[in-house]
């Protein structure tokens, strides 16, 4: 448990001093924030940009506070999911490259634990940015379009958050078994490009860890998703047997270190 800890507080250091707890919050905060107020001053904007052809019109649907949400998850799928797994996909395996995981192999250290600080520090960061993302969101979509239930709400970003793990175990899981370039192609293959996969042809299944995203936003307004728990749990049990593989290549891969 004590090398647990410090390899806790080398983690915790390490990403305070790269700005990771202060850069990645803000980029989910700007994420947040630009769909509620980018859809209610669309018209605005619209207009001051100029240079529309004459008699143009364009209908602005009515949004309702879950639609913006839902956008908002959309945001942090795209842009804000890739940034972090490109992250976590090089958090292992660049310490094999470089030479510094060299001074902590030498020790009689636990992998379990060197996985699990990585990991742990990773979701911490990843759950802090969400949350903080998705507060700034519900703020100015409760000003400007309306609110939802307290209750549903926190069920609705404690749900994602469980997507976040099972994207960052993958991501570590990769960084485990190969290298830094490996590691992000794969990861980038298997959540960016599965996410997009998943919104083209998606309909055709109903159960997908890929789907919580989804599912999680739908408990704002469908309570009886038969799906949801299914794939709450299949995601579960795909983040635990990925976190054994991950844990496995990080003990196996220790001679892959430069001297």
């Amino acid at each position: 448990m004590r090398t647990f800890t410090v390899l806790i507080q080398k983690e915790l250091r390490e990403s305070w001093r790269s700005f990771k707890f202060l850069w990645m919050p803000l980029l989910f905060i700007f994420l947040g924030i630009s769909d509620p107020i980018m859809n209610y001053y669309m018209e605005d904007i619209l207009n001051a940009v100029g240079n529309l052809p004459e008699g143009f019109t364009m209908e602005i649907p009515e949004y309702t506070p879950a639609d913006i949400l839902l956008a908002t998850t959309g945001q942090f799928q795209s842009i804000g999911l890739i940034v972090l797994v490109i992250i976590a996909a090089g958090m292992i395996n660049r310490e094999r490259q470089n030479g510094m995981a060299l001074f902590l192999y030498v020790r009689p250290i636990s992998f379990t634990a060197l996985f699990f600080s990585k990991w742990v520090v990773i979701n911490i960061l990843a759950v802090l940015s969400v949350i903080l993302g998705y507060g700034a969101s519900m703020y100015y979509t409760a000003i400007l379009y309306g609110t939802v239930k307290p209750l549903l709400f926190i069920q609705m970003v404690a749900s994602y958050c469980v997507w976040i793990f099972f994207a960052t175990t993958i991501a570590l899981m990769f960084s485990a078994m190969f290298n830094t370039v490996l590691s992000i192609t794969f990861t980038v293959i298997v959540l960016p490009i599965g996410v997009l996969i998943q919104s083209l042809i998606g309909q055709f299944w109903n159960i997908s860890p890929w789907k919580l995203a989804d599912y999680s936003v739908q408990l704002l307004t469908q309570s009886d998703n038969e799906y949801y728990f299914k794939t709450l749990l299949l995601t579960l049990l795909f983040t635990v047997v990925f976190i054994i593989i991950g844990v496995l290549f990080t003990r196996k891969n220790a001679s892959m270190i430069k001297i």
